[in-house]
């Protein structure tokens, strides 16, 4: 577009164009602010900030509006599986049907992870966070996989990402399976992508194993929910690293550790030591809406509202029923979950909550399905970042092949002036 922006600078003008996106969205390109006036913005935290121009994902806090490639989040979500998304978000158009049989043949063909990763796993003790031994089993794949990839070669980059898509699973079934202090289980390529996820997690070696379809629609659902959500932390920090020309699995293990964090991928797990915290507390959870409430308690209502969404998250429409279908199917009888509950109906009716639109977000009802499938709370961010693969690896892929520059943030210095040694402050 022709607009610009004035700024208006020790008696000089200076203009700055606009940038309109697809969605209508105005931002203001300041890519040569320093270069022309000797100044740069502050904005901590990046809140203001547009660090690219990205084609993936379009996110709408206002009117609660996700979509992938031009695709709303509940038709996905409806009828999609999470290895349809993965392909749409990291090459651009959904696959037809022989891209799709191809894609998902390539990724069974490399589920195979180099036996020496088990021993690594092995070697965390039992008390490890599975973030970290997430983080670290990603990082020991970079050594199986020495090779910088080629960016400017199709075939070597569907290689690599293939590649990840496929062991990625197997690790982090192979990180829940040391948390409950089971034997490994291995890929089974006559199964779909959940499916094999599935049966990799919770399938016994002393029981026969049968997929449920109700937990499989679920697991996929949950998958698709998180597999991106725009340039948010660590989604940012896969690109900046990226930006160094670092390659996709060092990129992708500091997505990682990134994501670990209460206030980004650990709010899942923050939702249920909440519950458990009113649970020991006696349950009554109309004690802790109150707390809530008060702006001087230091207790947070986790799961509710949200730091994008400024109404309902559009996620956490599509999983409700889902969580609900689980806990049904399951026939699950829980007290922490009975509770979650009762926090949903209170805050859905309070005019306090429904006020402010602190409504449950998708990080809510994830962990209450989580729980119900007795996976452990400290497993749920391993499973956030499962889903989130395929984002950060679109964005990674968009990020090499923009040839965006190496990210390289400035800062306002506020430290002491020249001083010589000997001096004080």
């Amino acid at each position: 577009m022709d607009k610009k922006i004035t700024l208006n600078f020790k008696e000089k003008e200076f203009e700055f164009p606009l940038i309109k996106g697809t969605e209508e969205e105005l931002g203001i390109d300041i890519k040569t602010l320093r270069a022309k006036t000797g100044l740069i913005t502050l904005d901590p935290g990046f809140k203001n900030t547009g660090s690219c121009v990205s084609n993936i994902t379009y996110l709408d806090g206002e009117d609660g509006i996700l979509r992938y490639r031009g695709y709303d989040i509940d038709d996905l979500a409806s009828n999609s599986s999470f290895i349809e998304v993965s392909f749409l978000l990291i090459f651009g158009e959904m696959p037809s049907s022989e891209q799709l049989n191809k894609f998902e043949n390539d990724i069974r063909k490399e589920s195979l992870v180099h036996e020496d990763i088990t021993s690594i796993l092995k070697s965390f003790p039992h008390g490890a966070h599975p973030m970290g031994v997430l983080a670290s089993l990603t990082s020991a794949l970079i050594s199986f996989n020495p090779g910088s990839v080629d960016v400017n070669s199709e075939d070597k980059m569907y290689h690599v990402i293939v590649q990840i898509i496929a062991k990625f699973s197997v690790i982090t079934s192979w990180v829940h399976r040391k948390v409950k202090g089971l034997p490994l289980n291995y890929s089974d390529n006559s199964l779909s992508y959940v499916e094999n996820l599935s049966q990799m997690m919770f399938r016994k070696p002393n029981e026969e194993y049968e997929n449920n379809h109700i937990i499989t629609s679920a697991l996929n659902k949950l998958l698709i929910l998180h597999a991106d959500h725009e340039q948010n932390c660590s989604t940012s920090t896969v690109r900046i690293v990226g930006s160094s020309e670092a390659g996709l699995f060092a990129s992708i293990s500091a997505g990682i550790s990134a994501l670990w964090g209460r206030l980004h991928g650990g709010a899942n797990q923050a939702v249920i030591e909440m519950l458990e915290l009113i649970k020991r507390d006696g349950g009554d959870t109309s004690k802790f809406m109150e707390m809530a409430k008060d702006k001087n308690h230091p207790f947070r209502l986790m799961g509710f509202g949200h730091r994008v969404y400024k109404n309902f998250d559009p996620r956490a429409k599509i999983i409700r029923k889902t969580a609900d279908d689980v806990l049904k199917n399951l026939g699950i009888e829980d007290p922490i979950l009975d509770i979650a509950k009762g926090l949903e109906r209170e805050a859905l009716n309070d005019k306090y909550f429904v006020d402010r639109k602190l409504y449950p977000n998708v990080d809510f009802y994830s962990g209450i399905i989580y729980r119900a499938l007795e996976i452990p709370t400290e497993m749920f961010t391993v499973m956030f970042a499962l889903g989130r693969l395929p984002g950060w690896i679109a964005q990674w892929r968009e990020m090499r092949l923009n040839k965006e520059p190496i990210g390289r943030p400035r800062q306002v210095y506020n430290g002491s002036r020249l001083r010589k040694v000997g001096t004080k402050l």
